[in-house]
């Protein structure tokens, strides 16, 4: 188990670590979906902030839901959101790009001063393969990547998601490497690569079987 092989999962494609968590309670809503998706997508955030051991709340005293994921089919409709230049500056003018690249996603994270994450924004184009993804799984994906600000090469030759007794629940060593994140010993945003070092040992203090990283 190398940190650096954690400190890849933190790195932006031009070499810079920056990893950031969340710090206040995270108060989900979910747009565009039924009621019985809107049940999954809310189960399925649940859990994963559940396994990181972070709390969610019905609403952030500040911003009211700090988490907001919108699910459409065209990203003129995200252009047309009234107000959605307020809540991602520019989000107006970069959705008709999105649309031409055929993106089928964007998110974005608001910061605290020190770093930590503070809200985040997720736009989800329901065409292709996440309109196949069964809801439950699509939850699990996007919860994962709102509670740690990856890197954003981390999932893009393995899905973080893995079949287990009939059911899909995030890979162990992923599961581990978010509780490990989430240890209450470690800052909630650093832009050192050392903080890997950190993860790394509270990875093997909490019993984590050697060399899970090579298969990432």
């Amino acid at each position: 188990m190398s940190p650096d092989e954690i400190a890849s999962q933190f790195t932006r494609p031009d070499g810079r670590f920056a990893f950031a968590r969340w710090r206040r309670p995270v108060a989900p809503v979910v747009f565009g979906v039924q009621d019985e998706t809107l049940a999954t997508i809310k189960g399925a955030i649940s859990a994963v902030a559940a396994t990181a051991g972070h709390p969610l709340a019905e609403t952030d005293a500040e911003l009211g839901a700090n988490l907001m994921i919108f699910f459409f089919r065209d990203w003129q409709e995200v252009a047309d959101l009234p107000g959605v230049a307020d809540l991602v500056p520019g989000l107006d003018r970069l959705a008709p790009r999105l649309g031409r690249e055929a993106a089928d996603q964007y998110r974005y994270f608001r910061f605290e001063a020190d770093g930590a994450v503070r809200a985040a924004f997720v736009f989800l184009r329901m065409e292709g393969a996440l309109a196949d993804m069964p809801a439950a799984d699509l939850g699990l994906t996007v919860a994962l990547q709102c509670l740690l600000l990856w890197s954003d090469t981390a999932f893009r030759d393995r899905s973080p998601l893995i079949a287990a007794e009939g059911r899909v629940t995030l890979r162990s060593e992923i599961a581990a490497l978010l509780r490990a994140a989430y240890d209450p010993v470690l800052p909630d945003a650093s832009t050192d690569p050392s903080h890997a070092l950190r993860i790394f040992a509270r990875l093997a203090a909490a019993g984590a079987p050697p060399g899970w990283m090579d298969s990432c």
